[in-house]
């Protein structure tokens, strides 16, 4: 398309719809055109991602037609849709993690010479993929397995950055992103738009929609609510049109007495990971943990919870009513996540496929996992409790489903979120360790976990909360931690922060010194990013 016609429709849905026990999607028609970028929002279980399979060969429609070019499109597979140029990065990795940067990227047309890879072919191939994307520094030799998560996803993003793309879609592509990437896949969002390419974008993070979007389409129940121009749109009128009802955003909470401390931490480390950190978590208290990608947060909150071990350091665990004595003290950390489980810690891990679900067993399992004894008696299930307290947290959380009995694999990933989330209110722990507990996680489901989040507060329990997201740190929390270099460097209370204290910390070296990479900030200046303490 030489002129790059933006008015050119490229892609198109007709009256699509498609059924599995129930509707899921119905009567969807969309137009798309050359060199824009369709928003696609909604709730978690509204359709979208069943929408964006069907579109790339992933889930066969049910009824309805797709043209591409105007000519009937009916991929059989994924395979077959990126042959004719309509290519998707999922928000759950696709990745071969035993094999290498370079070959992921290259899996379909690997340089070969008689047979033979030709290595040194594939990393120079690679490395052009890679820095298109601002990677140049990952060796394309490194096995992926090695990468963090964000940085894995920056590697399913350059995968499907081909020349051949008429129709990308993006699944939630900024989710486990940090700023500099994020601006890194908008630089190439913009050149695929001057080559009229057409850009799905699928996104909870409605700031995201107004910088990136053209067009902004709503799903609804698995019904098309709504299809108007991005200009203009404010906020609230999409969670509106999303949720179909007002959603109050969560307004901050008042800094509150602190309670009796429920774990100690002292000296706590893991090689350089996480360095002699001291730490007090109070009862009905928030406290946020901030800090760069590297600095620590999650290695900490593992630590915490016995998912590693750490080699020096102590914890200790109180009984609010009991006094200042410790009622478990531990030295070198707990041994196992089983012991701090049962010692009243819970977490709510960052990768919920890998780390936080069985993703082939059903939404009641996985609620009640955490507290076995709660369901049973004499060691044999008690079915029917089972089944009263997975209803309970389904109906509390408002997790989208056909029923209790449906596999987690088959929900959306903001409802499996949730399920993690209600596996830990199921155990009534003392302590709740979360890590970035609303990622994939829509406006309305935000609310409602915030609410519960409240709520366990005024019970009493002490939560650590990880984000990158410092807005949400600064409505949520009385305390906001910052990690550096595996060190806790500050610790702010509620009113003596703000998102320039916040970030300075986090770009201050292990001592707490402003590094020389740290921005500066006058008193009326804005990060250039939204705010987020996930800057490299």
């Amino acid at each position: 398309m030489a002129d790059n016609d933006r008015s050119a429709p490229v892609f198109s849905l007709s009256a699509l719809g498609k059924d599995y026990a129930a509707p899921v999607l119905d009567d969807v028609s969309i137009v798309l055109n050359a060199g824009e970028v369709l928003a696609l929002t909604g709730e978690n279980g509204a359709g979208k991602s069943t929408l964006s399979k069907i579109v790339c060969g992933l889930v066969q429609p049910t009824r309805g037609q797709m043209l591409l070019d105007g000519k009937p499109f009916q991929p059989g597979s994924r395979r077959d849709a990126e042959r004719q140029g309509v290519r998707m990065v999922m928000q759950e990795l696709g990745l071969v993690t035993t094999l290498s940067v370079a070959e992921n990227l290259l899996l379909d047309r690997l340089p070969n010479k008689t047979g033979w890879i030709r290595k040194a072919k594939l990393y120079e191939l690679a490395s052009r993929q890679l820095a298109k994307i601002g990677m140049e520094n990952i060796d394309p030799a490194t096995p992926v397995a090695r990468l963090g998560i964000g940085q894995q996803q920056m590697v399913e993003i350059a995968r499907n950055l081909q020349d051949d793309t008429r129709v990308l879609v993006l699944d939630e592509p900024t989710a486990m992103l940090t700023p500099r990437e994020t601006s890194h896949l908008f630089e190439q969002i913009e050149l695929l738009k001057a080559r009229g390419v057409a850009i799905v974008y699928v996104s909870h993070r409605l700031e995201e929609l107004q910088r990136i979007a053209d067009r902004v389409a709503v799903l609804r129940d698995g019904k098309l609510v709504d299809v108007r121009a991005m200009a203009g749109v404010r906020e609230s009128e999409l969670v509106q049109r999303m949720v179909g009802r007002a959603v109050h955003e969560h307004e901050g909470r008042d800094r509150r007495v602190a309670g009796p401390v429920l774990l100690s931490a002292r000296g706590l480390g893991r090689a350089q990971m996480v360095r002699d950190v001291d730490l007090d978590l109070h009862a009905g208290e928030i406290m946020g943990l901030a800090g760069l990608v590297g600095s620590g947060r999650t290695e900490l909150v593992r630590l915490l919870f016995g998912a590693d071990r750490a080699d020096r350091g102590e914890i200790s665990l109180y009984d609010a009513k009991t006094g200042a004595e410790p009622v478990q003290h531990v030295r070198k950390g707990w041994r196992s996540p089983m012991q701090a489980i049962r010692a009243g810690i819970g977490l709510v891990t960052e990768d919920r496929k890998s780390q936080g679900l069985l993703l082939t067993q059903s939404i009641r399992v996985n609620a009640t996992l955490s507290d076995l004894g709660a369901i049973s008696h004499a060691g044999w299930l008690q079915r029917a409790k089972e089944r009263s307290i997975a209803r309970q947290l389904v109906d509390l959380l408002r997790i989208r489903s056909r029923s209790i009995e449906q596999p987690v694999a088959t929900l959306s990933g903001g409802n499996q979120q949730k399920v993690v989330f209600a596996r830990w209110l199921h155990r009534e722990c003392k302590v709740l360790l979360l890590d970035e507990p609303t990622r994939g996680v829509d406006v309305g489901a935000r609310a409602d976990l915030y609410a519960e989040l409240d709520r366990m507060t005024d019970a009493g329990k002490a939560l650590l909360m990880v984000s990158s997201d410092l807005r949400e740190l600064m409505a949520m929390c009385d305390r906001i931690g910052v990690m550096s270099a595996g060190k806790l460097v500050a610790v702010f209370e509620r009113g003596e922060w703000s998102e320039q204290s916040l970030l300075a910390a986090a770009f201050s070296d292990a001592t707490g010194r402003p590094s020389a990479s740290a921005p500066s900030f006058s008193p009326d200046s804005n990060p250039a990013q939204p705010a987020t303490a996930e800057t490299p």
